[in-house]
């Protein structure tokens, strides 16, 4: 107990402030935190091995032990082998001869459509178990092909009209009234020719039915044309169904890690790293084959008249019974006499039509159309459809039953691949073709990471220089926020890393050092002022925290509008500079002031002037 001499009054010393001390926990969660990433990180430094995935479903003639013979006779290097009940992995040493294992063990299954090159992460086994894995490359990286798609909506307004042009029609002819002439002048404007006794009904029912047409009445003729906003709508929901497909055949092709997204108004890009045959992969993204089932009819007005396979003409109705929108499933296979088939597997929607059907059409013929698109001598699209197969319904069809017809087994092969993935709602084309080869791409990664490495070693010499005491805690601190980008970019699921991504990791080189510049400078400035190292410490990292926190969120700002709105390299560069901001605030004002607490930085005087 003191007493005051002045005042005359007793009070306690309070007890002396601790400066620039962090609690334990929050050590730990340091610790902590960079073990994870360092763990997260490490299968990228092992890097990855070409392999061939060949899942059970394939039906695969070989064992083990019949697999590597078998490459081995190829003169087909063996890395490893791993199998189990769901796949087996076809692990190689030279990735130069992925595509020939492919094709030498394609051979040996009962479903070669399903074998599919894969790569697969070189890291040690206990590692992978944990969960990690190695960061995404992107094409210009890895190499492989890329495709640019047009998707033409022309065939859907035509669509849109025919759909019109039926349901009129069939109103005229429940009402009695005389059929009109309706004339396509675009694909998406009619012109019907009407008398006065029915001009005003069918402008009703158009008002009533059909909104999404714009009626114009011009002397005996009704001008009919799809509003533009409609136009639009058809137009987007048309592209991100085109996206949705795209995304299901490459899935069903095997591939990993592609990109799938819309560039401009009706265009595709697709990214496919690491394809190594991109004619594999074009005849199938850019086919807009399909099935639809039709009645045959024994009429030829009022009908389609479509070739079959030896050129003979078949009158099927015009509305499909299905089309290939209700398949489910399809699968290649043979018959009672070895022939080619496909065997279907409906939606319930597609099921109880086609059980409906079947039961009112029992003894009377079906037909089977293949439909697709092509380029004729001119240019322009077209589409063309045959009939593959005509045959008498014998029983009631349920959502399963199979189609023979189809060609070689490598056509049904081929056949059952694209309806399993979908049908085009629009045909597409491929207008642009790039391929990367895997030598430009290892090229890329190395120019790259050398550019990496020189920034970070400069940078590391000059702060170790310039700063001294605290220029080896920069370096500290620069190190651990490469640990913890490259961990963070392995655990994001969407994050792949492309050349302008390597850009980014050297920005934020640059700007994990600036934090650290601007606090040490306020170190600086505050023993300037006469502060002890203690209190320099303590009120430079607060004086510097605004002026950081300011300067990284507008940044932000820029990389969250530039992933936002931009595509391909672009948000490759977006993603590293954003999460190398997330990374080097961590690392510079968390971790830094970590390692200089315990360094130089505890002080328990309070005789220090302020």
């Amino acid at each position: 107990m003191l007493i005051d001499p002045i005042l005359g009054a007793s009070h306690k010393r309070r007890p002396a402030a601790v400066l620039n001390h962090y609690a334990k926990w929050k050590y730990l969660v340091l610790i902590v935190t960079l073990i994870i990433m360092a763990l997260s990180a490490l299968p990228t430094w092992f890097g990855e091995d070409s392999a061939i995935q060949i899942p059970a479903s394939a039906g695969l003639r070989l064992d083990s032990q019949a697999i590597a013979t078998t490459l081995q006779q190829h003169q087909i290097a063996l890395k490893r082998l791993d199998a189990s009940a769901q796949k087996t992995l076809v692990v190689l040493d030279d990735p130069q001869q992925q595509t020939k294992a492919k094709a030498v063990l394609a051979g040996y299954a009962a479903s070669p459509d399903k074998l599919a090159l894969a790569l697969t992460p070189a890291a040690p086994s206990w590692l992978l178990n944990l969960g990690f894995s190695p960061i995404k490359l992107g094409l210009d990286l890895r190499g492989g092909v890329q495709f640019l798609l047009d998707v033409d909506v022309m065939p859907v307004y035509q669509q849109q009209g025919e759909a019109l042009t039926n349901g009129l029609q069939e109103f005229l002819r429940s009402k009695h009234l005389p059929a009109v002439t309706v004339r396509t002048l675009n694909d998406a404007s009619l012109q019907l020719n009407v008398t006065a006794d029915t001009s005003s009904a069918i402008r009703s029912f158009l008002t009533a039915q059909y909104p999404q047409w714009q009626v114009r009445h011009d002397g005996e003729q009704l001008l009919l044309q799809l509003i533009a906003k409609e136009q639009d709508n058809l137009r987007n929901e048309t592209v991100q169904q085109n996206l949705q497909i795209m995304r299901s055949r490459i899935e069903e092709l095997g591939i990993t890690e592609a990109l799938v997204q819309r560039q401009g108004e009706n265009r595709i890009r697709i990214e496919l790293p690491g394809v190594q045959d991109p004619a594999a992969a074009k005849d199938v993204i850019g086919a807009t084959a399909t099935l639809a089932f039709y009645e045959v009819s024994p009429r030829s007005v009022g009908t389609l008249s479509l070739p079959d396979n030896q050129g003979r003409r078949v009158n099927v109705t015009k509305q499909p019974v299905i089309t290939g929108a209700h398949i489910l499933d399809a699968r290649s296979g043979a018959g009672e006499m070895g022939q080619a088939e496909v065997n279907i597997t409906l939606d319930a929607v597609g099921g109880k039509q086609m059980t409906a059907f079947s039961k009112s059409h029992l003894g009377k013929p079906m037909a089977t159309a293949f439909s697709e698109y092509a380029r004729d001598a001119e240019g322009k699209l077209t589409q063309r459809t045959k009939v593959i197969s005509v045959a008498t319904i014998q029983s009631v069809l349920p959502e399963r039953f199979r189609i023979t017809g189809v060609g070689s087994h490598q056509d049904a092969q081929q056949l059952a691949l694209l309806l399993r993935a979908g049908s085009m709602t629009a045909p597409v084309t491929i207008v642009e073709e790039r391929t990367i080869g895997p030598s430009l791409g290892a090229e890329n990664i190395h120019n790259g990471f050398a550019a990496l490495a020189l920034g970070m070693a400069v940078t590391l010499l000059f702060m170790a220089l310039w700063y001294r005491r605290l220029g080896w805690v920069a370096n500290v601190a620069l190190l651990a926020n490469m640990v913890l980008l490259f961990g963070l970019m392995a655990l994001i699921p969407g994050a792949v890393l492309t050349l302008p991504g390597i850009a980014g990791l050297v920005l934020t080189v640059g700007m994990a050092v600036d934090t650290n510049v601007l606090i040490f400078e306020r170190i600086r400035d505050k023993l300037a002022e006469g502060r002890s190292l203690a209190h320099a410490i303590d009120r430079g990292f607060d004086s510097a925290f605004s002026t950081i926190f300011d300067a990284n969120f507008t940044t932000m700002i820029t990389a969250v509008v530039l992933y936002s709105i931009g595509n391909g390299p672009i948000r490759g560069f977006a993603l590293t500079l954003g999460l190398g901001l997330l990374t080097s605030m961590f690392t510079g004002i968390f971790a830094s002031r970590a390692i200089i607490n315990l360094a130089y930085g505890r002080n328990f005087s309070r005789d220090v002037r302020i």
